[in-house]
């Protein structure tokens, strides 16, 4: 237990994904395999935006972060996962997990089937957790995964950790609203930026 949540200062995020060395995880983890994630959505996925490029490994950088944050020796956090689910789900939480520990973020792993995950997932037990999300369109994945959520127009279904702002969601609304498909795509490009 802590006296206030870490993550929900920017910084200790920005600190996270510094941690975070993707092209290990695509070489060793993922065999190969995998591309760096720098967006909601893959390359070939309408709204994708290649102007956005992964976050740079940088344990020193993620190590001022959190001093900055209030956290220099940082804190202890339980990662969650599936280990049932997706291709090596459970050695890709181990691996961030090890990878946190370099910048003194102390990562214990629980993973779990997908179908005890999931429910655990959506009722907020967990603080960081990993999460495949598949799609056919950006607009639609932000409106599904980072909108507000709301029970009465469907925005947020998946935004399990009760992401919120105004801008975002005013932004996937001009996207699902504009018929222009090019200016669509533009602000569900513009969105993604703002949000990662």
């Amino acid at each position: 237990p802590l006296p206030r949540n870490p993550l929900k200062d920017v910084r200790v995020r920005e600190a996270i994904a510094r941690a975070i060395t993707r092209p290990a995880i695509v070489q060793r983890v993922m065999e190969g395999l995998a591309l760096p994630a720098s967006n909601l959505v893959s390359p070939p996925i309408f709204g994708h935006n290649a102007a956005l490029t992964p976050v740079a490994h940088d344990p020193a950088g993620a190590k001022r972060l959190l001093a900055a944050a209030g956290y220099p020796d940082g804190f202890g956090v339980t990662l969650h996962g599936t280990n049932n689910r997706y291709v090596n789900d459970d050695q890709l939480v181990q691996a961030v997990a090890g990878m946190l520990a370099r910048v003194g973020i102390a990562a214990r792993v629980e993973t779990m089937p997908v179908a005890t995950d999931f429910g655990k997932m959506r009722a907020g037990e967990f603080s960081i957790a990993l999460l495949g999300w598949g799609t056919q369109s950006g607009d639609l994945a932000l409106r599904s995964l980072l909108a507000t959520p709301n029970p009465q127009t469907g925005f947020g279904s998946w935004n399990w950790g009760r992401y919120s702002t105004p801008k975002l969601d005013a932004m996937v609304v001009r996207a699902l609203t504009t018929l222009d498909v090019a200016e669509r795509e533009a602000i569900t490009r513009e969105a993604k930026a703002m949000a990662l």
